[in-house]
């Protein structure tokens, strides 16, 4: 169907792989859309802006060395930019550059389409030919790198997706789970696996009776403490010492009082 339309030549400029892989796993799903290369820095980004016709980019604004927002600001004349991050407060800057749109990690796909049709009708308006973009939002339970849901109540594990896979993961195994800029480390008894997601979305994925939110940047299985000492957290299997938020200390000291 689309095989002699033109397409979108598309550019991704991100730092992080499994970001990188959860934007090229949308933009496959769209004919309509052409992904001419993914790129880690703003030095990758600049050099494939000169080899290709780029027609929209995806900018990872949190980046070393050049930032997302400088290396806009050092184009002349930049293609359509659809700005990804996992912090809103951004986003007023972004838009002062005339990007398109603004999409916090992890993007859910139809979230992603609504995007790109954004972009379409800017370029469209812009004398650029635009190729059908497809109405059809519908999209599989569980994005990429989600959790996959479950009843809680019956099931004692979900799988979440990492290194290119689904992962069983049990909740029993579960020690603590680490937030990291846009990815969580999920701490068990065997392993450690890191995954493309956010705190708030495993924080209600979790039973809340098993696991409980002690810190901005940490999750912890509520049978895996040892003892608390001032705002330390000391779990019973290793030597992590896991940081107890001042905001979070009255709500963990009333449940382990009554456990």
């Amino acid at each position: 169907m689309y095989t002699d339309l033109p397409k979108l030549n598309c550019l991704i400029v991100d730092d992080e792989p499994l970001a990188q892989e959860v934007l090229a796993a949308h933009i496959a799903r769209i004919p309509s859309l052409n992904l001419v290369q993914q790129s880690s820095n703003a030095m990758e980004a600049f050099e494939a802006l000169h080899k290709n016709t780029i027609d929209l980019i995806f900018l990872d604004i949190n980046m070393p060395v050049v930032s997302g927002l400088n290396f806009l600001r050092s184009l002349k004349d930049p293609p359509a930019v659809i700005l990804t991050t996992a912090y809103t407060e951004y986003a007023l800057e972004g838009y002062e550059l005339d990007v398109v749109d603004y999409l916090l990690k992890p993007v859910p796909f139809d979230r992603f389409l609504k995007a790109v049709k954004k972009a379409a009708a800017q370029l469209s308006h812009n004398g650029k030919t635009i190729p059908p973009i497809p109405e059809d939002t519908s999209l599989p339970l569980g994005q990429p790198h989600s959790p996959v849901q479950v009843n809680t109540q019956e099931k004692n594990y979900f799988f979440i997706k990492a290194d290119g896979k689904l992962i069983k993961v049990n909740y029993a195994d579960i020690r603590y789970i680490e937030g990291m800029k846009d990815y969580l480390k999920i701490h068990t008894t065997t392993q450690t696996i890191v995954t493309h997601h956010t705190m708030k979305a495993m924080e209600e994925q979790l039973p809340s009776n098993r696991f409980m939110r002690v810190h901005k940047s940490y999750i912890i299985a509520l049978n895996a403490i040892k003892a608390i000492e001032g705002n330390i957290i000391h779990l019973d299997m290793d030597k992590a010492e896991i940081p107890l938020g001042n905001s979070f200390r009255d709500a963990l000291l009333a449940v382990v009082s009554t456990t």
